[in-house]
């Protein structure tokens, strides 16, 4: 599991709570149970109206993933596939037919038994391309499931403090109660305004880093396997990746040492 979006939240949250006890509050005045109901509820509610079930169930997975450390590190896949066009230029493409097989990235083992079974390169690239924008788009869907919560729930909140504030208005017999009923009815806002701005747009925001990132995995697993078929010298498949590496952070140190020792 990643810590960074639990971190995140948590010292969002913390900050708020600390903040709030400076300015002389409670933290139990920014409980309001049906506050968090009205909120939630019509935020989910909303997006219910909007989107077929199908992609908020992919919502809900994409927004799993981004707690869930990357399956596939893209250095590895480079290696992997450089180990591949060693033994293709050794033993031929057709040798790839069983350990393909054992692959670690399901993509990566349907482009080698596309190359394997003898499809040009022209057919893989189109054939592999729509399978990503596909998967872009999936992915850019469950995104804006989020982005559009976070754009509900501000107002919904609104929607909770007007509730409260009629609530109020309607006991004004019990002066001493009006003030603590007026706080109480602006919980929701408080509720609405941070979720979307602490949790659902942040969650948007890293299902797009998360999809650009796969994209961009996959663009380097073609381009490697269009080498292998192609006859490229290992050596060179490996400097060529490794130009995609440079845009993972972290892990371009990793793959920079073989694509010096390729040179």
């Amino acid at each position: 599991m990643q810590p960074g979006p639990l971190v995140g939240i948590a010292f969002a949250l913390l900050a708020i709570l600390v903040g709030n006890y400076l300015e002389g509050g409670h933290a139990t005045s920014l409980l309001g149970g049906p506050a968090a109901i009205i909120v939630l509820g019509g935020t989910i509610g909303a997006v219910i109206v909007q989107y077929p079930f199908a992609t908020l169930t992919s919502a809900l997975k994409a927004a799993g993933g981004t707690f869930k450390k990357q399956a596939v590190e893209p250095a590895k896949i480079v290696d992997e596939i450089v180990d591949y066009a060693n033994r293709a230029r050794r033993d031929g493409i057709l040798a790839l037919e069983k350990v393909s097989e054992s692959a670690s990235d399901p993509f990566l083992r349907k482009a080698l038994m596309m190359a394997v079974d003898g499809v040009d390169s022209q057919t893989i690239r189109e054939t592999l391309e729509v399978a990503i924008g596909q998967e872009e788009e999936h992915g850019e869907d469950a995104a804006k499931v989020f982005e559009a919560m976070g754009g509900y729930s501000p107002t919904i909140g609104i929607i909770g403090a007007v509730l409260g504030l009629i609530h109020v208005m309607s006991n004004l017999s019990d002066i001493a109660a009006v003030g603590q009923g007026i706080a109480a009815a602006f919980v929701a806002t408080i509720y609405g305004v941070a979720v979307a701005n602490i949790l659902f747009l942040p969650i948007a925001g890293r299902i797009k880093l998360i999809v650009r990132e796969r994209a961009l995995l996959r663009e380097l697993t073609l381009t490697g396997v269009l080498a292998i078929q192609s006859g490229l010298n290992p050596k060179l498949v490996r400097e060529r990746l490794s130009q995609f590496l440079s845009e993972h952070g972290p892990k371009k140190q990793g793959a920079g040492a073989p694509a010096k020792a390729a040179g």
